[in-house]
């Protein structure tokens, strides 16, 4: 299956959150893709409030099965939560569990005004009725499949697809 250029889509994304981000824009991202994203939506559309970065690992609800990962890094919100409109930034949305814990952890620093949702790539396959308002694009995956973001040396983004079952 060909994929499609994650720079691209990126560029695609930005051009949609564009028209909505004011003064009280906070971009927030999910570590890991979703932090990389963030982090250059943030600069390309010069967003007045720092970056902030989520690691949900503590907020999983299958925390008990997995553990803890072995690379877990706090949480950073530099700007205040309350009343601030949140642009919550993931690589792929699937099942729309690591948007859950996400939410989740946000109102453990308060209430913001809203949340919307910005991903590169919705696969569909939904388990919690979770939707993106911001969606680079929309491609269907078989669920035996695995679509990640990654990121070179020179900061340049690629999406992998990897079959879970293969050997």
């Amino acid at each position: 299956m060909q994929l499609p250029d994650a720079e691209q889509l990126l560029v695609q994304l930005i051009e949609k959150i564009r028209p909505d981000v004011t003064g009280s824009t906070a971009i927030v991202g999910i570590h890991t893709g979703g932090a990389w994203l963030a982090q250059r939506i943030h600069q390309i559309l010069g967003v007045v409030l720092p970056v902030g970065v989520l690691d949900i690992s503590f907020y999983r609800d299958d925390y008990s099965k997995i553990g803890l990962h072995p690379q877990v890094r706090p949480s950073q919100l530099p700007f205040d939560v309350e009343n601030s409109r949140i642009i919550l930034v993931d690589d792929v949305l699937y099942t729309g569990r690591t948007v859950r814990a996400a939410v989740n952890e946000l109102f453990d620093y308060g209430r913001p005004t809203s949340i919307d949702l910005a991903v590169l790539v919705d696969r569909g396959g939904r388990e919690l009725p979770i939707a993106a308002r911001y969606t680079g694009a929309i491609i269907t995956l078989p669920e035996n499949s695995m679509l990640e973001l990654r990121q070179s040396d020179d900061g340049r983004l690629s999406l992998d697809l990897r079959n879970l079952t293969a050997g």
